[in-house]
């Protein structure tokens, strides 16, 4: 087993999803990638204040740098659609800044709320990750509990895809329990899987209902990925330090819980050996759902089994 190491450079960078992009790594499962990673805006530092403009990271592509900052792809040698590639979030540290934002984001939610065309509030956060604080200039002061907004492969079809979503085969998850000590297992839709990582959040609520978490660079994360041929897999789900989770997506919220729980019964099958109509039992009793994000377009909901729930 091999430990690499990416840096966000021109060569390792890409705001957009696909197929054809080349891998800027190879590695073989059980491997280790460490990396760095820019702010999902591609700053490369925090603005000087909310009413200044953030340092961004140049060049960039018209049209395929438009979404997250992502580094990769990274390709798993011998990885085929059909097997499931399970992620090992081994470690995540945050940089020394973040930035929050409210209002002025115009999605369906900040439009209802009257929030897509008032006044932006910017927060600039200054985050020490040995103590897990964050404080903005405000003076609040918030606990942070880092993961990675984006972890994911691209669809199978062909072109250029937008990160915002998230799909089935992981991207654009924005869930906050997938941090250190999770494992995520996400279905293999392109040979070589070509994984990539960005969208570094130092914070966020479930639902994530500005659009935004408090988004900040990682100075480090550390992932091992190792290939499932054992798993046949049609959505996203994990392993996290409190729990099972699947993970459903649909633009339709009603869609979204009924795959997630659907999901959840298949998994309660498999650690228990459950019929259906028990595990529906039990999954009423100690099964808890949660709103992923509502802000994507993709809506999610993920359900939790919290460990030693059923004994």
């Amino acid at each position: 087993m091999a430990i690499h190491t990416l840096e966000p450079e021109r060569r390792t960078l890409h705001g957009h999803f696909s197929r054809d992009l080349p891998p800027v790594l190879t590695i073989h499962s059980g491997d280790t990638v460490t990396y760095r990673t820019l702010a999902a805006g591609w700053e490369v530092e925090p603005p000087a204040s909310p009413d200044a403009p953030a340092r961004r990271f140049e060049p960039r592509v018209k049209d395929r740098d438009n979404g997250h900052a992502l580094c990769g792809p990274v390709e798993v040698r011998g990885a085929q659609p059909g097997m499931a590639l399970e992620v090992r979030v081994e470690a995540v540290r945050t940089g020394a800044w973040g930035v929050s934002f409210g209002g002025g984001v115009a999605n369906d939610l900040n439009k209802r709320l009257g929030a897509a065309g008032g006044d932006r509030c910017v927060m600039i956060w200054g985050l020490d990750p040995d103590a897990l604080v964050g404080r903005n200039q405000h003076g609040h002061t918030i606990a942070l509990r880092p993961f990675m907004g984006v972890m994911g492969m691209p669809p199978p079809e062909p072109g250029i895809h937008p990160t915002w979503p998230p799909r089935l085969w992981g991207g654009n998850l924005d869930c906050k329990e997938l941090v250190p000590g999770s494992r995520l297992f996400l279905p293999v839709p392109v040979p070589g899987a070509l994984f990539s990582v960005g969208d570094g959040h130092a914070a966020q609520g479930d639902g994530e209902v500005s659009g935004v978490a408090i988004e900040c660079p990682m100075e480090r994360v550390e992932l091992s990925f190792h290939l499932r041929d054992d798993l046949r897999l049609f959505a996203p789900r994990a392993e996290t330090p409190d729990g099972w989770l699947t993970l459903g997506l649909s633009q339709d919220l009603n869609e979204a819980t009924w795959m997630a729980v659907n999901a959840m019964l298949d998994l309660m099958g498999e650690l228990y050996g459950l019929p259906r109509n028990q595990a529906l039992s039990l999954a009423s009793l100690v099964v808890d759902l949660r709103i992923t994000q509502v802000v994507n377009g993709t809506r999610g909901v993920h359900a939790l089994l919290p460990h030693g729930a059923i004994r």
